[in-house]
């Protein structure tokens, strides 16, 4: 019975031990399982996890990079106000820390305003040179920096010279016999006045009788110190240059002019010109000069503009941004970049462009590039005159992007455009043109207008020559030209602005499947929305002006909406499906 016992206890003793060992070991996995619902209760459960490494891996829970083991991070979703995927947001103190700085392009616009950038130089007039006029040692310093201001007669410096002391006694010598010398009298003091002494101290040697062992060095003009060459005790020679001084009073606006813009601009154009150092403030000058060579790197002419600073606002190597109201209406050919502005990889660049808003955003944008001139690429497409592009702090913005789960350089949409012969882009433009006929007619309330502008619709239709594409482009442009078709036709028959209004929604958008798939030629064109049309259910159309004019409620509402995209020529469009367009409504508003 007392055996039978101790086993007992022996096998209570034993499975309360192995309860034990067993909860220890499950306890880690229960803490990691805790740990791990608590990580994702405070990122949420639709929290994507990426890769600092490798931003394509998106995954819906935390883990382990599947490519190199790194742990997943969440990635943060930040777009814009306007939901452009393309658009990066940040606080304004990551823009600080990151150090981002914008630049304008040059190049004109369609107005005929021609953009140039540049910088404030002093007048090279207003730059004075004191020199030695006789050898001697430097005993005194008046002015010991850089950027101090002197006025005209103002004591620089104090020199000792033993040249000076002969000409003093010779001046002394000459004065006590100038009624019977007159001559030499008048030569002591003319040798003193070469040497710019001024008639006062030449008055004061010659009344006081004694020879003075310091004379002062004076300043010529008025102005600020740019340079001082000598410092107490240093022997100085007739000739050498003691202090550079320049007068700030009236300053240069040198400005950069590519060859292609070298006509637009003539002497005496109005220019208004702004400085990044003080926001909010314009001025206005002339042009004054264009200068008759060109720089050999820049491939640029150097454009200058005199201003008076008599406010002293203004500050030599000022960067400025400057307007010319050119009589020209304006190309895209002489837009350029800095080089640091530009994003390479493999074939495809891209640059960021600042959005105007509320939170400092940017838009990244493929871009084509031209030539190198110097540190700046020409622009072929993707930008327009008078946009801001990220010149310091590029790569910076991408990183984010690219850490945030963002569309970024190394993470973009698939292009949706399709290249095709140059050829048929012009025909199918004359379409695009036919088009904003007809919607300029709805806009007008104008239903005979709009039957009758639509037959040039068809007959620019009818002079496709659907021959110059093959494959997926001529796939895609027949169904295109079905939907045109078939929206046309239906606009003809149409008895009221509201039905033509209905089809003219299926018209646009089969244009601006057009438009995104092939492009046009025109410098630029516009998605438009309107959110109210058709009960409220919303509608786009594509627009030649970048000004809101409603064809979906013509006089009544004319300004209704809003642009959505602008589609630049030359840029391919990206192939974003949320940002897309709906098919046409089919009930009638």
């Amino acid at each position: 019975m007392k055996k039978i016992f101790e086993n007992k206890v022996i096998l209570i003793v034993s499975t309360l031990l192995l309860g034990g060992i067993l909860g220890w070991i499950i306890k880690p996995g229960a803490e990691s399982s805790e740990a791990s619902h608590e990580h994702l209760s405070v990122f949420g459960e639709d929290t994507l996890w990426t890769c600092s490494m490798h931003p394509q891996i998106k995954l819906g829970e935390p883990g382990s990079c599947p490519l190199c083991g790194m742990d997943l991070i969440p990635a943060t979703q930040m777009t814009s106000g306007s939901g452009n995927p393309m658009v990066y947001e940040m606080t304004p103190e990551a823009v600080a820390l990151a150090q981002i700085h914008t630049t304008k392009v040059g190049g004109s616009n369609a107005s005929g305003e021609l953009f140039l950038t540049g910088k404030i130089q002093a007048d090279e007039r207003e730059n004075a040179s004191v020199t030695a006029k006789f050898p001697g040692r430097i005993e005194k310093l008046f002015v010991t920096f850089t950027g101090e201001r002197v006025q005209a007669g103002q004591k620089l410096a104090t020199i000792y010279s033993p040249e000076l002391l002969s000409a003093q006694r010779e001046l002394i010598e000459a004065s006590k016999s100038k009624n019977d010398f007159p001559e030499l009298y008048q030569a002591s003091k003319e040798k003193l006045r070469l040497w710019k002494l001024n008639e006062s101290q030449i008055l004061a040697i010659e009344q006081g009788g004694t020879v003075k062992d310091q004379i002062d060095i004076l300043a010529d003009q008025s102005g600020v110190v740019t340079q001082r060459n000598i410092s107490v005790g240093d022997y100085v020679n007739t000739g050498q240059v003691l202090f550079n001084v320049v007068n700030l009073n009236k300053l240069w606006v040198l400005l950069d002019a590519y060859e292609a813009d070298l006509n637009s601009i003539k002497l005496g154009d109005p220019i208004n010109f702004s400085v990044s150092g003080l926001s909010g403030e314009t001025f206005q000058a002339k042009v004054s000069f264009i200068d008759p060579l060109l720089d050999p790197n820049t491939r640029a002419a150097s454009i200058r503009v005199e201003i008076s600073n008599s406010g002293q606002k203004l500050k030599p190597e000022m960067f400025v941004t400057a307007k010319i109201k050119t009589q020209n209406k304006g190309s895209e050919s002489g837009i350029s970049v800095p080089r640091t502005a530009v994003l390479w990889s493999g074939k495809r660049s891209v640059v960021y462009v600042k959005v105007a808003g509320e939170r400092p955003s940017f838009e990244m944008r493929e871009v084509t590039l031209g030539s190198r001139s110097g540190e700046n690429y020409q622009i072929e497409s993707g930008l327009q005159s008078g946009e801001e592009v990220v010149t310091n702090g590029v790569f910076a913005i991408d990183a984010a992007a690219q850490l945030s789960g963002q569309y970024s350089m190394m993470n973009r949409p698939e292009t949706k455009s399709i290249e095709v012969a140059p050829e048929f882009r012009a025909q199918i433009t004359i379409v695009a043109d036919a088009y904003f006929e007809v919607k300029n007619a709805l806009v007008k309330d104008d239903l005979e207008g709009t039957k009758k502008v639509i037959s040039n619709l068809n007959e620019s239709l009818a002079q496709v020559n659907m021959s110059l594409v093959s494959d997926k482009a001529h796939d895609s442009w027949m169904a295109q030209l079905a939907g045109l078709k078939d929206a046309s036709a239906k606009i003809s028959s149409s008895s009221n602005l509201d039905e033509s209004r209905k089809y003219f929604s299926m018209l646009s958008f089969h244009i601006l499947e057009m438009t995104e798939t092939f492009g046009i030629n025109k410098d630029a064109v516009y998605q438009d929305y309107c959110p109210m049309a058709f009960g409220d259910q919303g509608a786009y159309w594509l627009s030649e002006r970048k000004d809101i004019t409603n064809p979906y409620f013509g006089a009544s509402m004319l300004t209704c909406g809003e642009v959505k995209q602008t589609y630049l020529k030359g840029q391919p469009v990206m192939n974003l499906s949320d940002s897309a367009p709906s098919p046409a409504p089919t009930h009638q508003h």
